[in-house]
């Protein structure tokens, strides 16, 4: 119950830091967001791993190193944490007047520009902090931190860049992201971190 806890708490502070640096911060947003990242990283890493993100969760299942029941909780509470931020998160504007939700001109670019920011996002997760090679290092944190932030500036231009199943469901409640195009986010989110954990047993690092 404790990691579930953890998963929950980890994606309402990156989502909320979402809805609101992505209202407030103009071109800075990447930084907060991935700083915000960052820090609930250091916070829950050792508890739950610190998903707080579908795609990055089903690369770890692939991996090996989470359960098929872990992975269904881990989603509930990520959905979960995302929902109540937006919902919290909207309180503090004008419902409704906050923002403009982000209008996809290509579904199928849309798709694959998310599926790359996942699978960036889980395959930076995997080989720093599930393997043997980088156990017990002190960047992990940084290193996908930072990985959101270069993912949301390359290519959040072309979808406002969520990469996460959490922060779509949360933004799309807050509206950010456009509630016919929420199919885009998750599909790429969990397509992205479905090949990040296929080629991670591929190359088996570890060996």
């Amino acid at each position: 119950m404790k990691k579930y806890i953890v998963e929950f708490v980890g994606t309402f502070f990156l989502v909320f830091a979402v809805c609101m640096a992505g209202t407030t911060a103009g071109n800075f947003a990447p930084i907060a967001i991935g700083s915000t990242l960052m820090i609930m990283i250091y916070a829950g890493g050792y508890i739950s791993g610190a998903h707080y993100n579908p795609g990055v969760s089903i690369a770890v299942m692939i991996r090996g190193k989470l359960s098929l029941k872990d992975l269904i909780m881990y989603w509930i509470a990520q959905i979960a944490g995302g929902v109540v931020a937006a919902y919290l998160a909207s309180h503090f504007f004008h419902y409704g007047e906050h923002t403009t939700a982000i209008y996809l001109t290509s579904r199928k670019i849309a798709l694959g520009a998310e599926a790359i920011g996942s699978f960036a996002i889980a395959f930076v997760v995997l080989n720093v902090a599930t393997s043997a090679k980088t156990a017990g290092n002190s960047f992990y944190g940084l290193a996908i931190g930072f990985t959101v932030v270069a993912m949301a500036y390359a290519l959040g231009p072309i979808t406002g860049g969520s990469f996460n199943g959490g922060v779509a469901v949360g933004g799309t409640v807050f509206g950010i992201f456009g509630a016919s195009f929420l199919w885009v986010y998750l599909v790429g989110n969990i397509v992205g971190g479905a090949v990040a954990g296929l080629l991670y047993n591929f190359l088996k690092p570890d060996e």
